[in-house]
C-alpha cells in the first residue's frame, strides 16, 4: 500500500469557524494560492508559510497535514 499526504485546511478551517478568504489576508496568501494549498493541489509548503497557518489557526502541523493509505487497486 502507498502513502498519501492529505491536507486538512479544510477542516480546521471549518472548527475555527474562520474564511480562506481572511485567513489568506492575514498570513499574506493570495486567495488562489491558499485554495490550491486547501484542495492538495500543491507539491510542497514552505516551512514559513506553515508556520504562519498554525499560527493563525492557534493548531499544529499535524493538524494541517496528515499521511493516509492509498490502496492499490
Amino acid at each position: 500500500m502507498a502513502s498519501e499526504i492529505i491536507i486538512r485546511l479544510d477542516v480546521m478551517l471549518a472548527l475555527r469557524k474562520r474564511k480562506a478568504k481572511d485567513l489568506a489576508a492575514e498570513i499574506g496568501m493570495t486567495e488562489a494560492n491558499l485554495s490550491l494549498l486547501k484542495s492538495g493541489k500543491v507539491k510542497g509548503i514552505r516551512f514559513d508559510t506553515l508556520v504562519k497557518l498554525c499560527d493563525a489557526l492557534d493548531c499544529d502541523p499535524g493538524d494541517l497535514i496528515d499521511i493516509g493509505k492509498v490502496s492499490a487497486d
